[in-house]
């Protein structure tokens, strides 16, 4: 699923040119570790061309026993040999980050997933425009998040093909401008929480019904799993499915004609609203 750049060279991840790339990740949070693992147990990058920086050593000493790669609590060090450099610092941390590599920026591609904080302001702080930005969310950590990059134009196609490559090595991956990155961020950053507040409350009901809380768990999971594997299949269009499961004076359409009086559409827009404008406040 890419979107803007139909040229772009083959990105799946037997890329040889990725694979020979020294990567470095500043900062081995569990995002961190999510991309790191997808990146080696799918072939896309070699364990022994990575090296992770993080001030704890236990996050170190768990990322290099793991996987595998070299570690260090120097963020420079970590950088100075890369070619692409992962930025997986949380947003308030990223100006102090960047100063410390600014001496060291020439050459290097840099890949941002701080929430909220622009390509504009990297740049100025790094004294590199070589960046691309990313908005993944928490499931990379299953190898199936939707990943949205865009990139400053001074980045190559060919440099974009290698970030396309890397994400398409744990989710779906798809280029948009950065001026809709707030809307992403409100929708697929933080959407597993709100998806997942809405399971519960589907299991909650359930169990209102008398189903134990394992099996309603189990049953809301599975719903949205094999609702969402239709919708993402082509087998239908959403309101098609929910025309498909609605049987005139069935037990759909009498659930659904109480969502149809309730505010869930409001509400979930407000929802959103409230954490895009969260993200733009962290642009500031």
């Amino acid at each position: 699923m890419f979107s803007g750049h139909a040229d772009y060279p083959a990105t799946d991840s037997r890329n040889l040119d990725l694979r020979n790339m020294k990567i470095a990740f500043i900062g081995g949070g569990k995002m961190a570790e999510a991309i790191l693992a997808a990146l080696v147990e799918s072939g896309a990058s070699e364990a022994g061309n990575i090296c992770v920086a993080d001030v704890s050593v236990d996050r170190r000493s768990h990322i290099e026993s793991t996987y595998g790669v070299s570690v260090s609590e120097d963020n420079a060090r970590a950088a100075s040999q890369a070619e692409i450099v992962i930025l997986a610092v949380k947003p308030q941390q990223l100006g102090e980050v960047l100063a410390g590599l600014s001496d060291l920026a020439e050459g290097k591609l840099f890949i941002s997933i701080a929430a909220g904080k622009l390509l504009s302001g990297i740049a100025a702080a790094l004294g590199s425009r070589n960046i691309v930005r990313v908005m993944p969310n928490i499931a990379a950590l299953a190898s199936a998040s939707m990943n949205v990059f865009c990139a400053d134009a001074e980045v190559s196609d060919e440099d974009k093909a290698h970030v396309a490559t890397m994400l398409s090595s744990f989710g779906e991956v798809l280029e948009l401008p950065e001026e809709q990155f707030d809307a992403i961020t409100a929708l697929s950053g933080s959407g597993p929480a709100f998806f997942t507040y809405m399971l519960k409350a589907m299991a909650e009901g359930a169990e209102a019904l008398g189903l134990s809380a394992e099996a309603a768990e189990k049953l809301a999971i599975q719903t949205f799993l094999g609702t969402a594997r239709l919708l993402a299949e082509g087998h239908f269009e959403a309101d098609a499915l929910i025309q498909a499961v609605s049987s005139a004076k069935g037990t759909t359409v009498a659930g659904m004609d109480v969502l149809s009086r309730s505010s869930l559409p409001a509400d979930i827009a407000q929802t959103l609203e409230a954490a895009a404008a969260r993200s733009r406040e962290l642009n500031q």
